[in-house]
């Protein structure tokens, strides 16, 4: 058995199911000779994108690899896995390496030194006797402790080495997780039952630990709000009475009163880092901070509770040692649900005028709202992009359930969510999976509407016309009066049918709708790739965006 042959042998082991990849690298062909299908992307950043958003959505259980060339494709791709590093996606990468007489010479690229800093961990395989051993330790590394990206550069002159048997002792690796110390836990048990508007601040940690029952009978135990972090959007039911929202740039007067007014937050499985993309926690609070990375502890902010454990585990915990200390207590007197309702009522009243709004060119919350009245959340698996798509999405769109919507944001890539939502409907195809985006993220990554199309991954994607880039009307004021340097173009419904999808424009707000419910049908009926190009109007309002 050769390298490559026994590389894609252990990927087989591992039970991984496809290969999202761009030439030129031989192992695309060994996968394709057992079996396991080549997804080919337009670039390297949407390859990644794509296994990205499959690991999201399979929460690392169903293993999501990416392989590309040494030289341009490895410097190629830097920009996605930079994405899944900062958002701690659990994937592995695969680029070649220069061969090893080469290797190291400057001015060649070389993975090992230069992703460093992008990934969780990185070796480069010279020697193919080891394969085995760094495969297990890539491996290892993938499913336990905080996910984030592994890469294993292989130097491109061993992999037609024929290295007979010795990987034929590889078995998959199991996957472990910890408790938290019972003692820790207690203490702050009675710190949540002591406070009197306590809150849980929920990240990512509760999706990949798939925590969200322990979460959600906690909050009804304690009768507090939940609030998500952008990252950790859906972690929480939106639709739960007790659901404060996401709360990052921007969010809900639900999430910022929550968050404002608490004198305790339970942060559980979220990094509290400090980001331009994160809610800053208002001072003055107690802060519970419960992780099972050691190193996100202390590291924002002072945790007068620290707990380092998984997170399902942990709430499981927390929910028996509420049990255990509450009868010493008395119950505060509060009616959370109703509190939350009211807020509830009063903002939607607000911004109706804007979710319903008639006017042309199209308001892009009108799309939203009409989005998810079209398509029932609960049968969607639904992403922002960057810009003014995240901001205007976040606080409205409704996600009931678990990974119904991939937030992510803090390395915040134009044209990130098209790759994503590919990844997103190869892993869940009964899905409907949509990225919504705007023009300039279009331009970014839109070509790759090709790669839906010839993966045979019947995606929507809605693309935001308003002709320029209207959240930097506060950046490029003199630039754009004298040069108009905001502005863009396209015809991009035009663009989506040369490269082989249905595609529509949308300029009567009555038509959105309908809209969608045709793109769905499309993608259904016939598993056609779908882009949507609603002409929008260039919006800034924003709910409560940088409040805190």
């Amino acid at each position: 058995m050769k390298t490559v042959d026994a590389i894609i042998d252990i990927l087989v082991r591992e039970r991984v199911e496809f290969l999202s990849c761009f030439p030129t690298t031989s192992v695309i062909d060994a996968a394709a000779s057992v079996g396991m299908r080549p997804v080919i992307c337009r670039q390297e950043r949407v390859g990644v994108g794509i296994a990205d958003g499959f690991a999201r959505v399979t929460n690392g259980r169903r293993p999501a690899v990416f392989a590309m060339q040494y030289g341009p494709g490895a410097e190629n791709a830097f920009a996605g896995v930079a994405t899944a590093y900062s958002d701690s996606t659990p994937i592995l990468l695969i680029p070649l390496g220069q061969a090893s007489a080469i290797a190291g010479v400057p001015p060649i690229f070389s993975s090992e030194e230069s992703y460093g800093a992008v990934t969780k961990w990185v070796e480069r395989l010279d020697h193919p006797h080891r394969l085995s051993e760094v495969m297990r330790r890539a491996f290892s590394r993938i499913r336990h402790g905080k996910p984030g990206p592994v890469m294993v550069e292989v130097a491109a002159d061993i992999l037609d080495v024929d290295i007979g048997d010795v990987c034929d002792d590889y078995s998959a690796v199991a996957a472990t997780r910890s408790a938290a110390d019972p003692r820790d836990v207690l203490a702050a048990a009675r710190a949540l039952v002591e406070a009197e508007r306590p809150v849980i601040f929920a990240g990512q940690g509760v999706l990949y630990a798939e925590a969200t029952d322990e979460l959600v009978a906690l909050a009804e135990q304690l009768q507090i709000p939940v609030v998500t972090t952008m990252l950790g959007k859906s972690a929480f039911p939106e639709d739960h009475p007790l659901s404060g929202g996401t709360v990052a740039t921007v969010m809900s007067p639900l999430g910022y009163r929550a968050m404002a007014d608490a004198d305790v937050v339970l942060a559980v499985g979220a990094s509290l880092t400090r980001h331009p993309m994160s809610i800053t926690v208002p001072p003055g609070k107690t802060v519970i901070h419960a992780t099972n990375d050691e190193g996100d502890i202390n590291k924002g902010y002072p945790a007068a509770y620290p707990i380092l454990g998984d997170a399902k585990l942990t709430l499981a915990q927390f929910s028996e040692a509420v049990a255990e200390v509450r009868g010493t207590y008395v119950a505060r007197d509060n009616n959370v649900a109703a509190e939350l309702a009211e807020q509830r009522d009063a903002w939607m009243a607000e911004w109706s005028p804007v979710l319903t709004s008639g006017e042309t060119p199209i308001n892009p919350y009108r799309v939203i709202h009409e989005m998810q009245r079209a398509i029932p959340p609960a049968e969607a698996i639904v992403t922002h992009d960057s810009g003014s798509p995240r901001d205007q999405m976040l606080p409205f769109y409704v996600a009931p359930s678990p990974r119904s919507y991939l937030g992510w944001g803090k390395s915040h890539g134009l044209g990130t969510g098209l790759g994503l939502t590919i990844g997103a409907k190869l892993a869940e195809p009964e899905k409907v999976c949509i990225n919504v985006m705007g023009d300039a993220a279009f331009g970014m990554t839109g070509l790759d509407v090709e790669t839906a199309v010839r993966a045979e991954a019947p995606i929507i994607t809605v693309v935001f016309n308003n002709g320029t880039m209207a959240i930097e009307n506060r950046n490029m004021i003199s630039s754009h009066e004298r040069y108009k340097a905001r502005d863009l173009g396209g015809q991009y419904a035009d663009i989506g049918r040369a490269l082989g999808a249905y595609a529509e424009r949308v300029s009567d707000p009555d038509d959105v709708g309908a809209a969608f419910e045709r793109a769905r049908r499309v993608t259904e009926e016939q598993g056609q790739a779908v882009l949507l190009e609603f002409m929008t109007s260039a919006e800034t309002r924003f709910s409560h965006r940088r409040a805190l």
